[in-house]
């Protein structure tokens, strides 16, 4: 008869797929922090399932403010937020206000929504240049994106460049990193698979044996591969006209 698959079985919330987010310290963002304000880093702290150090600050009269670390900050680093601040590692400034060429991290995509982009260990973007439709900014990935001068960013380089280039070694270590950010890890095949526990298992030749493709209203059991699909392989070459 079989069982349900994984794709199955993760679909209903297993205690296995759940991320532990019980452990998480709290929300990042500034958003709760408008106009001119100044504080201090109180803490420097470490959050499961990020790469990235957490740093706590604390501003003016409001709650404490939770925001990745860039490069070089420290505990007791006084901080300034608002648009005329000097443009200084973990300082918060808006957009229209930080000379080009300056890396930032944690931006607002909209004014006021406490940073959303840039946020990742090692991350940073690039004020490239301030246009009429906007501050022109030089993403991580190398796209060019115009933003609202009203929106805000830091100033610096998240902290923990480099984490990826070190190996794991052990599977281990690897385990509890993809436990943290609830991910089922190892993940198997289904060409690798019985019969009964996957529709691509069964079979000598350790393939398919069946087209891959599912159309997007397939069952559950079925709905393996590639789904809805517009087209699979390489695509063909056409020539211009």
């Amino acid at each position: 008869m079989g069982k349900n698959i994984l794709v199955q079985r993760r679909g209903r919330g297993y205690f296995i797929f759940r991320a532990p987010t019980h452990r998480r310290l709290h929300p990042t963002g500034y958003n709760s922090v408008n106009g001119h304000s100044q504080g201090f880093v109180r803490d420097l702290l470490h959050e499961v399932a990020r790469g990235a150090p957490l740093a706590r600050l604390s501003v003016g009269g409001s709650d404490d403010v939770y925001v990745p670390a860039p490069e070089g900050m420290f505990e007791g680093q006084r901080i300034e937020i608002g648009s005329e601040v000097p443009a200084e590692t973990g300082n918060i400034k808006s957009l229209g206000r930080i000379p080009e060429g300056t890396m930032i991290c944690n931006i607002e995509l909209r004014p006021g929504d406490g940073g959303t982009m840039a946020r990742s260990s090692g991350t940073y973007a690039m004020v490239v240049a301030h246009t009429p439709a906007g501050t022109e900014l030089r993403m991580p990935s190398g796209k060019t994106l115009h933003l609202n001068d009203k929106c805000r960013a830091m100033i610096g380089v998240v902290a923990g460049a480099g984490r990826t280039e070190k190996p794991f070694l052990k599977a281990g270590p690897k385990w509890h990193l993809q436990r943290s950010r609830g991910r089922k890890w190892p993940v198997v095949k289904g060409q690798a698979m019985i019969a009964a526990s996957h529709p691509h298992g069964g079979g000598r030749h350790k393939h398919a044996g069946k087209p891959t493709t599912v159309g997007r209203w397939t069952s559950p059991g079925r709905k393996v591969g590639n789904i809805a699909a517009r087209q699979t392989g390489r695509a063909k070459r056409r020539s211009a006209r």
